[in-house]
């Protein structure tokens, strides 16, 4: 998915997709933000978290500290609250 900007910038946002073993979408992923953050949603398309590269961390939809040291968007997938 890219997105154009109409003030002359550009930012392209890209979705993946998040899978199971029997090929199910249980997920997605968009990144590209400028803060280089990611935005992780279930497979109903409800917010469970972001993670941020820049400082290596996963958080819940809540806000909560997931992982200090990984911005694993798998840690968010399937996580019991």
């Amino acid at each position: 998915m890219y997105i154009e900007v109409a003030e002359g910038n550009d930012m392209s946002l890209r979705k993946e997709y998040i899978r199971d073993g029997k090929n199910r979408v249980i997920g997605s992923v968009t990144t590209g933000f400028d803060d280089e953050s990611s935005v992780v949603r279930d497979e109903e398309g409800h917010i469970l978290g972001r993670t941020s590269d820049r400082f290596s961390t996963a958080r819940d939809s809540d806000g909560n500290l997931v992982s200090l040291n990984t911005s694993d968007p798998g840690l968010l997938i399937n996580r019991k609250k």
